[in-house]
């Protein structure tokens, strides 16, 4: 069983395709803050919620299904 649920996820993005967008692209910054830990520069942000997953992937859609991480829909005129 998937967790979180990918009903509740969706609820959140609005669509699947914004979802995936989104799940990755979080995921992405995820990796990049645990890969530069040693190094000590801090310019990615930590995951925003406590996971017993250890990938990226994973604590990308817990954030998501939390709140912790949005869609900003804002269009450009």
């Amino acid at each position: 069983m998937i967790n979180p649920p990918i009903e509740d996820v969706l609820d959140k993005a609005g669509n699947r395709f914004t979802l995936v967008v989104l799940a990755a692209r979080r995921a992405r910054q995820i990796n990049a803050y645990f890969n530069q830990l040693g190094e000590g520069l801090g310019t990615y942000a930590p995951p925003q919620v406590t996971s017993l997953s250890r990938k990226p992937l994973s604590i990308s859609l817990e954030e998501i299904a939390e709140g912790k991480v949005e869609v900003d829909t804002a269009t450009e005129d």
